[in-house]
């Protein structure tokens, strides 16, 4: 049981790490249900308390990835066309361009999109697009750090 428990452990950070980056998967609490695996072993020292702390972070990332990027969206005067642009540009990005796909595919997306929203303001348009870009990548960071010290505490706790 141990063995299923430590593949679907790392299965779900490696996941919860793709997560970070790619929206339709729900990084940190895929990373988290690792933890949660690895909790289930018999050679580890994870504890409730770890767990729990682990959850709370979890929680408060999901949120904050939540509210962030359309706050900083709405404060450049950008629209929600922006923050669909931005979705759509790493979609297209990751899958045309790879890495770099990731970085400028949320930049341009943003900026295509708040262009079809309103073709006559391109001023606007790039602001929004950068907050839009901002956004995204503060959300980004927040995933990979969690995610970062999940796999850290995972690794730790094995024994």
């Amino acid at each position: 049981m141990d063995t299923i428990l430590l593949i679907a452990g790392i299965v779900l950070l490696i996941l919860g790490f793709i997560g970070t980056f790619f929206p339709a998967l729900p990084g940190p609490p895929l990373a988290w249900a690792g933890l949660l695996c690895e909790y289930f072993m018999s050679y580890t020292t994870l504890s409730i308390p770890v767990l729990i702390i682990t959850l709370i972070v979890t929680v408060a990332v999901v949120i904050l990835d939540t509210i962030l990027p359309p706050l900083l969206t709405k404060k450049s005067g950008g629209t929600k066309a922006g923050s669909i642009g931005s979705t759509a540009g790493l979609l297209v990005g990751i899958f045309f361009f790879g890495i770099p796909g990731v970085i400028l595919g949320p930049l341009i997306g943003a900026f295509v999109f708040e262009m079809i929203n309103d073709s006559r303001n391109t001023d606007r348009a790039f602001k929004s697009a950068f907050a839009s870009f901002l956004g995204f990548l503060s959300g980004t960071g927040i995933k990979m750090i969690t995610v970062g010290i999940f796999i850290f505490i995972f690794v730790k706790y094995i024994h």
